[in-house]
């Protein structure tokens, strides 16, 4: 049996201004075929898996792809989308026949001309390979998913846990799956219920957690092969914006389609019952100073991870202007103040202005004599079995703050992001970080207390006055009843 396996993937905040082109990719995660490191990515990790299957199985040969990510962003160019899909297609025709064909994908990429990236490259796949082959794919579960795609592929499915820390499992259970329906052993089908909904579903609180529990529960009972829950991704104006449920039968089109419509309806009822508590910058400061131990104040709206720039000043200068000490900033992007950190060299005490570039909505550059306490090329942290970059950073002290400078956006997914730069977290009274909920099993061992920040700013945070021009269907908030 031949597999084929690549991957390309971003996500796209429409909203956004960070616009995304071919660079992006290069800058972030870019594996030509056969130079895939051993270590899997979010969305490559079905290559890593198939690695793994096939060196358990001889008889299954992997043909490997280009692996391609960029950190969320807007806009992806059309001409960078054309050329990476292209490349994948044309690897995918020269190494024909092929049985199997696995995608890692994100899900909500978005290019100019494409509102549905994955749908488009996932109908090429399956013009190439034709209707026999088995065609599947991997999910992030903040995505669109679209008719195109459940016409495409065989298998699609998402991460189950937000944070997304089970991507390898779910890309094994993806090529188990794959290889049965390639040897006629189950045929799978896909049903799909549209919750009418977005928000916000952490899995590592109630009632999502629960929720969770009862999907696997499911599984393991053999009511279904696979269950994804699509939390939708608000910031991207596409027509299926919103949460859905997937449901893979083995070939019973009816039992799915019941099942996916009462576990829809049930989330559909947790709406708004999803979310711990946020606490605008002042409540959430003034709680922080009443706490003993490490607190993490979790910046949530300006997450990098959500499409956004990620050097928002908004909480910070409400910390400068209170006067707290002992307090570690995990990240602030600024590539320019990088090298100029860099140039100056460490130990050097500079006039720096950082943060606050990239938007009217971020808040005002920061102005303060620095010192430039550590300088580190290349440094990464550490996100589940994956590493992330972090580019060239730059840790500077002022005032009782220490603040760690990044050139590659990325959201603040562990505490080894501050260690990459020599720093201890426990040894600071409030870690402030940029994440909505990916850092919470890092953090949360560590921390005495975890509050959620809503800074009101630069996400679209707010589907009613997001001003969506694409939504082709009401969807709760933007209705209230969307069903009726």
């Amino acid at each position: 049996m031949r597999i084929f396996t690549a991957s390309l993937a971003t996500e796209t905040n429409t909203f956004s201004p960070m616009y995304t082109d071919l660079v992006s990719f290069y800058q972030s995660f870019y594996a030509p075929p056969g130079q895939h490191p051993a270590t899997p990515t979010l969305c490559s990790a079905p290559l890593v898996a198939c690695r793994e299957y096939a060196e358990l199985n001889k008889t299954v040969e992997v043909i490997e792809g280009s692996c391609a990510w960029a950190e969320p962003g807007g806009l992806l160019n059309r001409l960078s989308y054309e050329h990476l899909r292209d490349e994948i297609l044309q690897q995918l025709s020269a190494a024909m026949p092929v049985q199997v064909v696995l995608i890692g994908l994100h899900g909500a990429m978005v290019a100019q001309g494409y509102d549905d990236c994955e749908g488009d490259l996932l109908s090429r796949i399956r013009a190439i390979v034709g209707p026999t082959a088995i065609v599947g794919a991997t999910l992030d579960p903040h995505s669109h998913l679209t008719d195109l795609r459940l016409a495409s592929a065989n298998l699609l499915i998402a991460f189950k846990e937000f944070p997304h820390l089970d991507f390898m499992a779910r890309s094994r259970e993806l090529v188990q799956l794959a290889v049965a329906a390639a040897r006629g052993d189950i045929r799978p089908v896909m049903s799909c219920f549209d919750c009418r909904m977005i928000d916000v579903l952490p899995t590592s609180h109630e009632p999502m957690k629960s929720f969770i529990e009862k999907i696997c529960l499911l599984e393991q009972q053999q009511r279904a092969l696979s269950i994804s829950v699509i939390h939708g991704f608000m910031a991207g104006d596409v027509p299926d914006m919103g949460s859905k449920l997937l449901v893979i039968t083995n070939n019973d089109a009816e039992k799915g389609a019941a099942l996916a419509q009462q576990l829809g309806l049930e989330l559909f009822s947790y709406r708004g019952q999803t979310l711990p508590q946020f606490y605008d910058i002042s409540a959430a400061l003034d709680q922080a100073q009443s706490l003993s131990g490490t607190v993490v104040l979790a910046d949530v709206w300006d997450n990098p991870g959500g499409g956004v720039a990620g050097d928002g000043t908004l909480v910070l200068h409400q910390v400068i202007k209170r006067q707290l000490q002992q307090v570690a900033v995990g990240t602030i992007w600024d590539p320019m103040a990088v090298k100029l950190c860099f140039a100056a060299g460490e130990g050097a005490e500079i006039e720096l202005r950082f943060g606050g570039k990239s938007c009217a909505t971020a808040g005002e550059p920061i102005d303060k004599l620095v010192t430039v306490v550590r300088l580190q090329a290349e440094a990464q942290q550490q996100f589940a079995d994956s590493l992330v970059p972090m580019g060239d950073c730059a840790l500077i002290r002022f005032n009782g703050i220490e603040v760690i400078l990044n050139s590659n956006r990325c959201q603040s997914f562990d505490p080894s992001l501050f260690r990459a730069l020599g720093m201890e977290p426990k040894e600071y009274k409030l870690l402030l970080i940029k994440s909505t909920n990916h850092f919470y099993q890092g953090f949360a061992p560590l921390a005495s207390h975890i509050i959620y920040v809503d800074a009101g700013a630069p996400y679209p945070s707010d589907p009613k006055r997001n001003g969506y021009k694409k939504l082709s269907r009401p969807i709760w908030p933007i209705v209230a009843e969307p069903f009726a």
